[in-house]
C-alpha cells in the first residue's frame, strides 16, 4: 500500500501476526506511514535521535518485552512518544510504564479509532518537540530564526522581507497590532544590517513622552534652554547617529515635532533646544504604528509629507491568530525560557492545553502568549492552560476594543467549522457535505484557523 511520504511514521511491534497486520493496515488507511515488526530490534534500529514519528509496542513478547523496548527507545531519544499495548489489563504495569516515560498505555481489545486518536496526539507532540529542537539549534547560531520564532508561512515571509531590508539603509514603517513584536522586528533590522556591528539601537515610545518634553527628548538641549536644564544633553536622534532610531507609536508624535523630525531627516542635521548650531546625524529611522497613518494624514492628524518620508519600505507583522500553527511552538519555547529563569521544571503541554491555546483569539498577541507561558510555569494548581485563560486579568491585554469586521468574520467562520467538525466527529466528508464546500477549500480554512481534525475524533 502506498503512503504519503510526508505522513507521520509509526512503528508497530507485535509478535502476533494477525494483530500486527490488521493494526498496520488500519494505521495506513488513517494516513500514517505505518510499518509492522514481529520483533523489536529492527524497529529500534530505525530510531535516530530526531525520528519524526511514534513507536507503538505490545508488552507481552518473547525475548524482549515492551518495558525493555520502552527503555531502549528512550535511551535513543528521551522525548520519543512510546505507546504500550497489553492484553492483560495490568494496572500496576501501566503505572510503571508511565513512570518510566511512556506516552500512553492501551489495553486490548481496543477500538482502532481510539488507537488512531492517541497516535495523532502523540504525533502532534513529537512535531512540536522536533520543531523546538530545530529552533534552538538555529538559535545557537544567532540566525533570524532565533529571533522571529515560528514555522508558519506568514512568519517565514516576514523573515525573508526583513533580511532583504536589513541590508539597506532605507527608512522602514512597521505595521502591527499591540503585542505582535514591533520593537523586536525593528531591532532585527538593526542587528542583521551593517549598522548592527558599529551603531546603537535607540528605541523611543512616542506615546510615553509628554508633549512638553518631546523636543528635548528627541533633539537634546543646551544648559539654560528651560528651567532645570543645567547641562548639555544629547537627544535620541543624536545618540542614535551611526545606528538606528526606532520610533514606536509614531502616530502619537505632536505635529510641531513632526515638522522638526522631517527637516532633520531631509537635512541630516539637528539643532539642540536652546542652540543654533547644526549637529550632523547619520541614522536609520524605523517607525512603527498600529493604525493607518495615511488615514490620519487625511484627517490632518499626521503630516502627509512625513508619512511618505517614513514609508519608503513597509513590514507587516501578522497577528498571532493569523499564524495559529506557531502558537503551541511559541508557548513551548516561552515555557522553557521561563522554567530556566525561575528554576522550575518545564510543564509539558497536554492535548487539552493545545486545544485551549488554539481556541483562544489572542487579542494581546505574542505578548499575551508570553505572559501566559510565565504564569503556566509559576502556577501551583493543575488547572492547565484553559484554566489560566479563564482567569486572565480583567482590563489586561485581553480587554481590548471591539475587533475589526474582518477579524469578527474570521472568528465566526472558525466557530462554524469547529461546530461542524464536532457534529460530524471529525469526518471530513460529512463536514464537506454539511457546509457545502470542496475538500481543498475546507483544508485551507482548517489550516488557516489552526483546526486539527484529530481533536474531534471519537475518544475511545
Amino acid at each position: 500500500m502506498k503512503t504519503d511520504p510526508l505522513a507521520t511514521p509509526v512503528l508497530f511491534i507485535d509478535d502476533e501476526l494477525a494483530m500486527r497486520v490488521s493494526v498496520t493496515q488500519w494505521l495506513q488507511l488513517a494516513g500514517f506511514a505505518a510499518q509492522g515488526f514481529e520483533t523489536p530490534q529492527p524497529a529500534l534500529d530505525l530510531l535516530a535521535a530526531d525520528f519524526p514519528g511514534v513507536l507503538v509496542t505490545d508488552v507481552r513478547m518473547p525475548r524482549m518485552d515492551g518495558m525493555a523496548v520502552l527503555e531502549r527507545a528512550l535511551e535513543r531519544d528521551a522525548d520519543l512518544p512510546v505507546i504500550l499495548v497489553t492484553g492483560h489489563g495490568d494496572v500496576a504495569l501501566a503505572v510503571e510504564a508511565m513512570r518510566r516515560g511512556a506516552y500512553d498505555f492501551i489495553e486490548k481489545p481496543f477500538e482502532p479509532d481510539h488507537l488512531v486518536a492517541v497516535i495523532r496526539r502523540a504525533a502532534e507532540k513529537r512535531r512540536l518537540v522536533l520543531e523546538n529542537r530545530g529552533l534552538r539549534r538555529r538559535a545557537g547560531g544567532g540566525g533570524i530564526e532565533s529571533k522571529l520564532i515560528g514555522t508558519s508561512p506568514a512568519i517565514a515571509e516576514l523573515r525573508r522581507d526583513l533580511i532583504d531590508l536589513a541590508a539597506t539603509s532605507a527608512s522602514v514603517l512597521i505595521h502591527g497590532e499591540t503585542g505582535t513584536g514591533k520593537e523586536l522586528v525593528a531591532r532585527c533590522l538593526h542587528d542583521f544590517g551593517p549598522r548592527g556591528a558599529k551603531g546603537a539601537f535607540v528605541a523611543v515610545n512616542c506615546g510615553a513622552i509628554p508633549d512638553s518634553m518631546a523636543e528635548s527628548e528627541l533633539f537634546g538641549h543646551e544648559p539654560g534652554a528651560f528651567t532645570g536644564a543645567t547641562q548639555r544633553r544629547a537627544g535620541k536622534l543624536e545618540h542614535s547617529s551611526g545606528g538606528t532610531l526606532f520610533l514606536d507609536e509614531i502616530e502619537s508624535m505632536p505635529l510641531a515635532i513632526q515638522v522638526k523630525l522631517l527637516r532633520a531627516l531631509q537635512e541630516r542635521t539637528i539643532e539642540r533646544l536652546g542652540s543654533n548650531k547644526q549637529v550632523p546625524v547619520d541614522l536609520r529611522l524605523v517607525a512603527a504604528t498600529k493604525i493607518d497613518l495615511l488615514d490620519l494624514s487625511e484627517e490632518g492628524r499626521f503630516r502627509a509629507d512625513l508619512y511618505y518620508r517614513l514609508n519608503v519600505a513597509e513590514l507587516h507583522i501578522p497577528p498571532l491568530r493569523a499564524r495559529a500553527e506557531d502558537i503551541p511552538l511559541l508557548f513551548d519555547y516561552f515555557t522553557a525560557e521561563f522554567a530556566a529563569r525561575h528554576g522550575r521544571e518545564p510543564r509539558p503541554l497536554e492535548p487539552a492545553d493545545i486545544d485551549a491555546l488554539l481556541a483562544h483569539d489572542w487579542p494581546g498577541n505574542v505578548r499575551e502568549l508570553r505572559n501566559l507561558a510565565e504564569r503556566h510555569v509559576l502556577s501551583v494548581g493543575r488547572s492547565g492552560v484553559a484554566g489560566l485563560l479563564r482567569r486572565r486579568p480583567v482590563g489586561g491585554e485581553a480587554a481590548v476594543a471591539p475587533r475589526a469586521l474582518a477579524d469578527q468574520v474570521d472568528a465566526f467562520e472558525k466557530r462554524v467549522i469547529e461546530q461542524a467538525l464536532d457534529r460530524c466527529k471529525g469526518d471530513i466528508k460529512s463536514v464537506m457535505d454539511l457546509l457545502d464546500i470542496p475538500r481543498r477549500t475546507l483544508n485551507e480554512k482548517m489550516a488557516r484557523h489552526g483546526l486539527d481534525r484529530a481533536r474531534f475524533l471519537p475518544k475511545g
